[in-house]
């Protein structure tokens, strides 16, 4: 199986796999764990490592962080490695809704990893973007 994992500072990851649930449905591909206020960083790395048992080791995992680097990036990945998952782990840092999208809904049709990555990380860039409005000043032949 392949599983999409979120990890995060607050409570961005349980945020972020709710709003992908909508879209989805609930799914047990997807587990999500965070970092929260007054939480040890050692704390974290305990849930992270509940979190990952139901992973069997010959399970792919697409590891989706906040941010690259932070405490819940460096303590999940040294919760894989102690557990020799990491060669059967994508890591992917800066997870927004439409990257973690499309890990859940394309992780079991693209088998090709690279391509798999390629096609979060293009749909995560394709995201972000600036929605601009027509001037309210326009008259109205301008419309």
């Amino acid at each position: 199986m392949k599983y999409v994992v979120m990890v995060s500072h607050g409570t961005f990851a349980p945020g972020l796999h709710s709003a992908v649930q909508m879209m989805t449905g609930p799914r047990e591909d997807v587990l999500d764990t965070s970092l929260l206020p007054d939480m040890s960083a050692d704390t974290f790395q305990e849930n992270f490592r509940k979190l990952v048992k139901v992973i069997k080791p010959e399970d792919e995992i697409i590891l989706l962080a906040d941010i690259l680097s932070g405490s819940p990036f460096t303590k999940a990945l040294e919760v894989l490695a102690q557990n020799d998952m990491l060669p059967n782990t994508i890591v992917l840092a800066g997870m927004n809704m439409p990257m973690a999208l499309t890990a859940v809904l394309m992780k079991d049709n693209i088998d090709d990893r690279k391509a798999l990555v390629e096609t979060i990380l293009s749909e995560g860039k394709n995201g972000l973007l600036e929605f601009t409005t027509a001037d309210d000043s326009a008259s109205e032949e301008d419309i």
